[in-house]
C-alpha cells in the first residue's frame, strides 16, 4: 500500500511562502501529497494506511540534478588532474568506448546507489553511445524520476574510435524515445543529448532537436562552453563562440539545458535569456578539471534557469548534492561579495529550481498537496549542526553542514528507496565487489 501519514519534526517546503511547518503532518496517497495538516488532535484511527512517526526528522523536497553522467560512476578516480580536452581523449572515451552492457549497468547501479542514499530523488543523465538501454533499465528498476538518453556522437578527432554513423544514431534515438518516454506514468522520460559542439556534426543536432517534436516533453541536453580551449577550438572549426553556433542553428529554446556555460560572452548571455534556455551548474567539476568558476549570480540576476548538477565521478569525484550546493554557494563570495549566494537561494537551486528547469515544478520541487511525495527525511539534531532550529538556521544547516550521512530516509512517488540511511534495492558489498571486477575488465579492453 502507498497509503501513508508522515509525522516529521519539521517541513521546508519550498513553496511559494517559502514556509517551514511544525507540528504539521504529510498525507501521501497513492504516491501524492494529500494534504498537510496541523496534528492537532487527530489520532488517524481512520486512515487506511501506514502512520509513521519521525519525530526528530527534517523534511525536505527530493535533490534534483541536472546533469549526471551515469555511464562514468565506475571512472571513479581514474582521470584525475586533467583539463578537458586531455581528460576526454586519454581518459574517458577510451573508456567510454570500452564499456559492455556488464560494466555499464554496474556504473549505473553504483552511481544510482549513490545518488539516491544522498537524497536525489530526479535527475538528467547525458547517457553512452552504446547500450542505452540497461542505463533506463537501472532507472527503472531503482525507482528513479529521470530524464536520459543515449548519447550523440559522430564526430571525434579526439579519440576517433568512438562515435557512430549519424543515421545509425538518429535511429536509435527514435527507437529509444518511443519505447521510454514518459515510461512509468511519465516517471521516465528522454533527453536528446548531442555530446558537445566537438563531437556533432551538424546535421546530428539539428535534426536531433527536430525530432523532440514528436516527443512533447522531451528535453534537448548537452555541454557548452565549459573550457577554454574548448571554445577556442569551436572558434576555429565554426566562427562563432559556442551558444552562438548553437543559436545559429535554431537548438536554443526553454526545452534546451546546456551544462556547464562557465565562459560566457555579453553576447550569448543575451541569447540564453531571449530563449529561456536552462544552465546546469557544476562547480565541482568545473573547478576539478580547472574549466573555472561560472558567473552564477549574473545568471540568476539576468533571470536564467540555473539548476545544479555533480556531472560524473570521473570528474567530481562524488555525485553528492550537499557538495555542490556548498561550493555553489562559496565560490561566488570572493568574487561577487559575501552575500550573494545565500543558503536559501542555493537550497533552492538544488530543489525548486531543478523542478523548473526540467519543466517538473508542478510535480516536483517543493512539499505541497497535489505534488509527488519525492521526499527525503534527514537528521539535523546532532552536534555538527546549528544548535538553534530558527528558519535562516535550517537553510545554513543544510548547505553548509550537512552531508550524505545525515540522509536517514528517501522516498520517490511515495515509495522508499532509502530507509535507516541503507538502499532499499542495492547490496552495497555487492556493487563494490562488481564494480571492482568490472573495472579491471574495462581496464584492459580499454588498453589504458
Amino acid at each position: 500500500m502507498n497509503n501513508k501519514i508522515i509525522i516529521p519534526k519539521q517541513i521546508i517546503c519550498v513553496d511559494a511562502d517559502e514556509r517551514i511547518l511544525r507540528n504539521h503532518y504529510i498525507e501521501i496517497i497513492d504516491g501524492v501529497i494529500s494534504a498537510i495538516e496541523p496534528r492537532g488532535k487527530n489520532n488517524f484511527e481512520m486512515f487506511n494506511g501506514e502512520i509513521i512517526y519521525l519525530n526528530n526528522l527534517t523534511v525536505i523536497p527530493g535533490f534534483v540534478q541536472t546533469h549526471i553522467h551515469l555511464c562514468q560512476t565506475l571512472f571513479r578516480g581514474a582521470a584525475d588532474d586533467l583539463q578537458l580536452l586531455d581528460w576526454l581523449g586519454k581518459r574517458i572515451f577510451p573508456l567510454e568506448h570500452a564499456h559492455n552492457k556488464n560494466s555499464l549497468k554496474v556504473s549505473a547501479q553504483i552511481g544510482l546507489n549513490e545518488l539516491q542514499r544522498g537524497g536525489t530523488t530526479t535527475l538528467l543523465d547525458m547517457g553512452s553511445l552504446r547500450f542505452e538501454e540497461f542505463i533506463f533499465e537501472e532507472l527503472i528498476n531503482s525507482k528513479q524520476r529521470a530524464y536520459a538518453g543515449n548519447c550523440l556522437m559522430d564526430v571525434n578527432d579526439i579519440y576517433p574510435q568512438f562515435k557512430s554513423g549519424t543515421s545509425d544514431q538518429l535511429k536509435l534515438t527514435g527507437e529509444l524515445a518511443k519505447q521510454f518516454h514518459n515510461y512509468q506514468n511519465g516517471k521516465i522520460k528522454f533527453a536528446f543529448s548531442p555530446r558537445f559542439v566537438l563531437s556533432c556534426s551538424n546535421e546530428l543536432l539539428i535534426e536531433s532537436k527536430q525530432m523532440m517534436k514528436d516527443y512533447p516533453g522531451s528535453l534537448y541536453h548537452t555541454h557548452s562552453s565549459e573550457n577554454k580551449n574548448e571554445i577556442e577550438e569551436v572558434r576555429k572549426r565554426f566562427g562563432a563562440e559556442n551558444i552562438i553556433h548553437f543559436s545559429n542553428l535554431d537548438l536554443l529554446d526553454d526545452h534546451t539545458l546546456l551544462a556547464h556555460c562557465v565562459h560566457t560572452n555579453e553576447q550569448e548571455i543575451e541569447k540564453l535569456k531571449k530563449t529561456k534556455t536552462r544552465i546546469a551548474h557544476c562547480p565541482s567539476a568545473n573547478l576539478k578539471l580547472a574549466s573555472g568558476i561560472a558567473n552564477i549570480p549574473k545568471y540568476i540576476k539576468e533571470g536564467i534557469s540555473v539548476s545544479l548538477g555533480a556531472d560524473g565521478a570521473a570528474c567530481n569525484n562524488s555525485l553528492n548534492a550537499f557538495t555542490e550546493m556548498r561550493l555553489a554557494s562559496l565560490i561566488q563570495k570572493p568574487i561577487h561579495g559575501a552575500d550573494s549566494m545565500s543558503a536559501k537561494t542555493v537550497f533552492k537551486l538544488a530543489t525548486i529550481e531543478g523542478a523548473k528547469a526540467l519543466h517538473l515544478e508542478k510535480e516536483i520541487g517543493s512539499i505541497e498537496a497535489g505534488k509527488k511525495a519525492d521526499l527525503v527525511f534527514l537528521n539535523l539534531e546532532s552536534p555538527f549542526h546549528p544548535s538553534t532550529d530558527n528558519d535562516d538556521d535550517l537553510y545554513s544547516s543544510i548547505v553548509y553542514s550537512s552531508g550524505k550521512e545525515d540522509v536517514i530516509n528517501v522516498m520517490i512517488e511515495g515509495e522508499w528507496v532509502v530507509k535507516d540511511g541503507t538502499s532499499i534495492h542495492y547490496d552495497e558489498y555487492e556493487l563494490y565487489k562488481k564494480g571492482k571486477e568490472e573495472f579491471e575488465e574495462l581496464v584492459k579492453r580499454a588498453k589504458l
